[in-house]
């Protein structure tokens, strides 16, 4: 499934249901087929996104120092993957806009 996150704060973001899955589980929300981020709630989902992508940073530089350890791939970094989505959620919060999806 494609979710599409949209905002009048900026251009609209398409994820894969894996990616999107992973996301909302480190927001500790339900993904649901609709729904809306209010702006209040961003700041909190930005903090904790942000956190679970520098503790992915973290833990994939501990792994890249140990020897016969296979390097994860570069596609598969937190980081590079909820990018546009954590700057969708940012852009949101600086206009006072909600982040919708399925509507």
């Amino acid at each position: 499934m494609i979710y599409q996150f949209r905002s009048k704060a900026g251009p609209d973001v398409i994820m894969l249901a894996d990616l999107t899955k992973r996301i909302f589980d480190i927001l500790g929300r339900p993904l649901e087929p609709r729904g809306i981020l209010t702006v209040e709630q961003l700041p909190n989902l930005i903090t904790a996104l942000e956190t679970a992508i520098l503790k992915d940073l973290e833990e994939r530089s501990k792994s890249d120092s140990e020897d016969g350890v296979e390097k994860p791939k570069l596609a598969d970094r937190l980081g590079q993957r909820a990018y546009p989505f954590l700057e969708l959620m940012k852009q949101a919060k600086a206009k006072d806009e909600p982040v919708m999806w399925g509507v």
